[in-house]
């Protein structure tokens, strides 16, 4: 089941599924909205994205997207992991406990795969002409072909499956990991290998290049039960750390485009792998930054490309840029060869995704034809409406108003889109039964464990058993962002021994009401009786 339950994490983003019964908005890294069980005055629940775990402040819940549904729902786990593995297309007979087969091939394809990879480097090392290609054709250095794992797949039919079957593997497993065709025969002949690496460093699949004239230029891995092509962004792996630490992404169209931007110290960039960009790929990298810069051609293709962004990006709340002065070159990979500078400073001087493309449809169009004017306003204003922030449409409409010497309630009249409508949310059910004092009780000690974890010396006078689960340290690691991380250490110190007498006061007081509760049941069991009146006795005395 623990397989199971991950499949479905890593394809249900959490503020998609929280976002079904709650309207939430961004609030920095995190998003923000009404606890769905309406006890909060002011919006109280903070989703983290990045972390994959939620947390109502005024209800005091908290976990992961399985928690979240059990809650709202009123369902227990396992109804709750059928309803999300339903959303998420996750077969569950194909996890069930008493099955390992398949985290057992899992296991061994990544194996597979890793060993592969090895393979690879090794045969592109002992190929000269393949190393002329790398090395002085692409212009790649070493620590380049290093850190992307870069190799070389020999001509012949079978050598990769000839060394993997000496190794140990079978058909199934080199098959399963899209090393070997339906027939056999190695998928990867004579091109160069670029592994497609998971978040966590781990070889999911390929791209392969051919290194002559030939169709098709690239092969990529089909779909496998490791690599899906819809969700995996290439080059994240070695972008991210850039990323956070810089607030901003680079989205080019090619695997070479990546490459050659890491190499010229634009390490923030990455690839959506041959695949029209998906809302999907936008919310993975919406977990990391807000700032999104998109480095398409300019031609129809690219005008289309960054129309569809647009729309996913402002129901994310994205600020999408686009990067265009390639300098005469026709991609980054191109301007890159010409001059590292001159990318950096593309990259640099990038412009709102709106802004050019309102200035291609300029181009494109005469605006002093009524036709023309028509057309450019149809297609302003469905941009605009994809836009989610009012002062931001405002600003365009006034733009496209200047542009076609009209006034803006003469644009607004089109009204050409709905994609502003409030959405209809699931109804959430209410647990009116919840006990207030046990509520009061969580939540001291989850603010409390969340000092004591994170809040340094802080929280060094507290006793209390750290939990082990991940998502619950995820889930104190929120709140302690949320309500303490800008506290001074004395200040913090204060609350948190306030906060601890608390919770002892409120634990031996939920402790006597549990004695109390058991001494009615027990009137003929003196033994029973004494040990419960002693124990409520030390209680009340401290």
């Amino acid at each position: 089941m623990e397989d199971a339950r991950e499949e479905i994490k890593s394809r249900l983003a959490i503020e998609d599924v929280v976002g079904q019964y709650i309207e939430l908005r961004r609030a920095g890294r995190s998003l923000k909205g009404r606890s769905p069980w309406g006890v909060d005055k002011t919006p109280s629940f903070m989703v983290s994205p990045e972390k994959g775990i939620w947390h109502d402040f005024s209800a005091n819940k908290g976990g992961d997207i399985f928690s979240f549904i059990m809650e709202v729902e009123g369902i227990p786990f396992r109804e709750a992991v059928e309803k999300l593995a339903a959303q998420a297309g996750v077969e569950l007979k194909k996890y069930s406990v008493g099955d390992k087969r398949v985290a057992h091939l899992k296991v061994r394809m990544k194996e597979a795969l890793d060993l592969a990879t090895k393979y690879y480097q090794v045969a592109l090392t002992k190929n000269k002409s393949v190393c002329e290609y790398v090395f002085y054709k692409r212009n790649m250095n070493r620590a380049t072909v290093k850190e992307f794992r870069i190799g070389y797949s020999p001509s012949t039919g079978r050598a990769l499956r000839t060394f993997l079957e000496k190794k140990g593997f079978n058909q199934e497993e080199m098959r399963g990991a899209g090393l070997t065709t339906q027939y056999g025969s190695d998928m990867f002949k004579g091109r160069m290998m670029v592994p497609f690496i998971d978040t966590n460093g781990q070889v999911i699949g390929y791209t392969a290049r051919i290194l002559d004239k030939g169709e098709p230029k690239y092969i990529n891995t089909p779909d496998t039960i490791l690599f899906n092509k819809s969700r995996y962004i290439f080059g994240f792996y070695q972008a991210k750390e850039s990323i956070r630490r810089d607030g901003f992404v680079v989205i080019v169209e090619g695997n070479m485009d990546v490459i050659s931007s890491h190499q010229a110290g634009v390490k923030q960039a990455v690839a959506t792998s041959g695949t029209a960009m998906t809302e999907q790929h936008l919310k993975i990298l919406s977990r990391m930054t807000n700032d999104v810069r998109l480095a398409y051609d300019g031609d129809d293709a690219g005008v289309n490309a960054t129309e569809r962004a647009i729309n996913i990006a402002g129901k994310l709340g994205i600020n999408l840029s686009v990067i265009s002065d390639y300098h005469g070159a026709k991609d980054p990979d191109e301007l890159i060869q010409k001059d590292p500078a001159l990318w950096k400073e593309a990259v640099k001087n990038c412009k709102p995704a709106v802004d050019w493309l309102l200035d291609k449809y300029e181009e494109k169009l005469d605006l002093t034809s009524a036709q023309g004017k028509k057309e450019y306003s149809d297609v302003a204003m469905k941009l605009i409406n994809f836009l989610s922030d009012s002062v931001e449409r405002k600003h365009y409409e006034q733009i496209v108003a200047k542009r076609l010497d009209v006034t803006v309630e003469d644009l607004q009249q089109k009204n050409i889109s709905t994609s502003n409508s409030p959405r209809r949310l699931k109804p959430v059910k209410n647990n009116d039964t919840q006990d207030i004092k046990d509520k009061r009780l969580k939540f001291l000690e989850d603010s409390l464990l969340a000092i004591m974890v994170f809040g340094g010396e802080a929280g060094a006078n507290i006793d209390l058993e750290i939990p082990e689960d991940e998502t619950k340290l995820e889930e104190l690691s929120l709140i302690f962002e949320t309500k303490y991380k800008n506290q001074s250490v004395d200040s913090l110190k204060k609350d948190c021994d306030d906060m601890y007498r608390q919770y002892q006061k409120a634990r031996t007081a939920k402790r006597i009401a549990e004695l109390s509760a058991e001494l009615d049941k027990c009137e003929d069991d003196d033994d029973r009786v004494r040990e419960i009146l002693l124990e409520m006795k030390k209680l009340q005395k401290g």
